[in-house]
């Protein structure tokens, strides 16, 4: 245990360590915003199509 007249040290990190943590940091982020994209398009998706297709009205043509 650690008394309070002991002083700690934080340990200073590499700077390959700091990019390291920094690329796990992001690629976590990264993936979570994917999958939650791909949530809400599936979501998306199945509200569409369970919609009923409207028809497109047809252009007339001149005679």
């Amino acid at each position: 245990m650690v008394s309070k007249d002991e002083d700690v040290k934080p340990v200073k990190l590499s700077s390959r360590d700091k990019a390291a943590a920094t690329d796990t940091t992001a690629r976590a982020i990264i993936s979570a915003e994917t999958v939650a994209r791909e949530k809400k398009t599936e979501k998306l998706r199945a509200l569409r199509l369970a919609q009923p297709h409207a028809e497109i009205p047809q252009k007339r043509r001149r005679k």
